[in-house]
């Protein structure tokens, strides 16, 4: 059985909409649902229910990625979200032992997705050029346990890559298409290229820059996350929805004709 050990992250769910990440460890954590002794919890199995100090019952949970990313990280810029992040994976293919460059890691959100699925074998180059945002997200990393698959730069890409041969490059930049030679040098023939924007104008110059340079399945997507409240003949979109974040723009290196 899966037991909660001492230092484990443990999120502790209360329901749909609060949950809250702690650490097992000798404090006490106050909620406006009472208090919990974390200390308590070590040794109780994931999936069990505690009770806090009014008799408010919790589910102790183990925490994925995401809870990390979204409670845990400090995040002094926008964050790539987990639904950009899930269709940068897919539709690339990122998968173990790839090799990719990735610029403007900002607080190392979507440095994170990409680390966690290269294991064991591949590696994410991450650049950055402030350098108190390469310390942030250094501090953010470390909680994840993916450091041994990343390489933090203090580096603008518009000088070029240090590395060769890349799966993919992924850009989250305010101007990407000034990156696009670059990106492509970097390259393995067929390698992926990505580009995170927020605005229609960038995608239209970084779209017509990688057409120019020989890319080609170019691709410009937006994807919108709406949840549903779900009860027995109350079912209906939620009031709120995660809109408009950013567009997505996908291309594969190919060979410049002679």
């Amino acid at each position: 059985m899966d037991v909660v050990n001492e230092g484990d992250y443990i999120l502790l769910y209360l329901d749909g909409r609060r949950s809250f990440l702690v650490e097992a460890t000798d404090r006490v954590f106050h909620t406006h649902r009472g208090y919990l002794k974390l200390k308590e919890l070590i040794g109780q199995p994931y999936g069990s229910q505690v009770k806090s100090s009014i008799g408010v019952e919790f589910t102790l949970l183990k925490p994925a990625l995401r809870d990390f990313i979204l409670k845990k990280f400090r995040r002094p810029t926008q964050i790539v979200y987990p639904k950009d992040a899930g269709l940068i994976l897919t539709y690339t293919g990122i998968g173990p032992g790839f090799r990719i460059a990735e610029a403007g890691v900002g607080s190392g959100a979507l440095t994170a997705f990409l680390a966690y699925y290269v294991r064991p074998t591949g590696r994410v180059y991450g650049y950055e050029i402030r350098s108190d945002l390469i310390k942030i997200a250094k501090r953010n990393l470390s909680q994840t346990g993916l450091m041994d698959y990343i390489e933090l730069k203090l580096k603008d890409v518009r000088e070029g890559f240090d590395e060769r041969d890349l799966d993919a490059v992924v850009l989250d930049l305010p101007t990407p298409w000034e990156v696009i030679p670059k990106a492509y040098d970097a390259l393995k023939n067929s390698g992926v290229f990505v580009s995170f924007s927020p605005t229609i104008n960038q995608v239209e110059k970084t779209v017509e820059t990688a057409r120019a340079y020989g890319f080609v399945s170019i691709e410009a997507v937006e994807c919108l996350e709406r949840h549903f409240k779900v009860k027995a003949g109350e079912t209906r979109p939620e009031t709120v929805m995660i809109g408009h974040t950013g567009y997505l723009v996908f291309a594969r290196k190919s060979l410049k004709s002679t």
